[in-house]
């Protein structure tokens, strides 16, 4: 009598045991980096340096974040650089190294609102010869104003119609910064 109810309680232990042994790993989505500094480097043929500033050390909410931006010159040429940081940890996390390396898998856009007299094209590319954006070329036109709109968009559809000229609306993905910053050409 003793042996048939053990039995049924030995059987129950082992199929706990193997079901808990069991491996699920869950897989894990990308996480999105923390941003907190975004700076576009313009330096001009004579190498006058501009810059475009935003700094947000403690992440979205709490302070606002310091947005800068120079005066741009009229019918200048500019090669931009962009430097994207994590600066809540000492010392600071290179983002834009990270970018780099996953560069198939990101792409910098930029929105000049109607009013703002600028075109901008891309000067890197990726593996594929898709375009990244860390490096590109600004050409201001006649003196304006206006907003000039920065994005990083993570997991972009590059092959979509018009996304290797710049064009967002059919890029998909994930916006991992966006940015606007008011910019005068004069």
């Amino acid at each position: 009598m003793k042996t048939s109810f053990l039995l049924p309680l030995l059987m129950a232990t082992i199929i706990l045991t193997i079901s808990s042994c069991k491996k699920d790993d869950p897989e894990i989505p990308h996480e999105e980096e923390l941003i907190t500094t975004l700076k576009v480097e313009l330096t001009d043929s004579s190498g006058t340096k501009k810059m475009l500033s935003f700094v947000d050390l403690d992440g979205d909410g709490g302070q606002s974040p310091t947005i800068t931006s120079d005066t741009l010159d009229s019918q200048t040429e500019y090669q931009a650089k962009i430097t994207l940081l994590n600066e809540s940890e000492s010392p600071a996390e290179s983002i834009d190294e990270e970018v780099l390396e996953e560069a198939e898998e990101h792409q910098m856009f930029f929105l000049a609102s109607s009013g703002l007299s600028i075109d901008i094209s891309y000067n890197d590319q990726d593996a594929n010869g898709n375009p990244l954006g860390l490096e590109s070329i600004f050409q201001t036109n006649d003196s304006s104003s206006g907003t000039l709109t920065v994005i990083l968009r993570h997991e972009p559809n590059k092959s979509a119609q018009g996304v290797a000229i710049g064009d967002i609306n059919n890029a998909s993905g994930e916006t991992d910064i966006e940015v606007n910053f008011n910019v005068v050409v004069q």
